[in-house]
């Protein structure tokens, strides 16, 4: 995948953190709090704010977030409404109305292989429930 493609916002988790992203800078700019390099700077500290780093770094950089933004802007990307929970998400221009679910409610098999369990009863009821489901198939 090229650096600066606009598939790269479009794998699941990469997708999740991008729309963090510009749904915070799509809020700044319609309520007039702040306009141009000031809302990505404000977006994207609230980002990383909201998001848990990576020894690494954050998943989306701030070259990347810049990037996102002249996309958005240039009508490569789009915000869409997941037909599921209704949330915005990065999708491709021109993505048809009510035909994108997100990959919050629909994610790709990987995702579910990564989870870890954790000690709240809530998180695991669901993981043992897809590993019980795995075993009887």
């Amino acid at each position: 995948m090229l650096p600066f493609s606009t598939d790269w916002f479009m794998t699941w988790e990469q997708n999740v953190h991008a729309s963090m992203f510009c749904n915070a800078w799509q809020f700044l700019l319609k309520t007039g709090l702040c306009n141009g390099v000031d809302a990505v700077i404000k977006a994207y500290r609230l980002y990383l704010e909201q998001c848990p780093q990576a020894e690494e770094g954050p998943l989306l950089a701030l070259t990347r977030a810049w990037t996102l933004v002249r996309f958005v802007e240039s009508g490569l990307l789009q915000l869409s409404s997941c037909n599921c929970c209704g949330g915005n998400f990065i999708t491709h221009a021109h993505q048809p109305v009510g035909s994108f679910a997100c990959s919050l409610c629909q994610p790709p098999s990987r995702a579910v292989k990564r989870r870890k369990l954790s000690q709240n009863p809530a998180d695991i009821i669901p993981q043992l429930l897809d590993e019980q489901r795995v075993q009887a198939v």
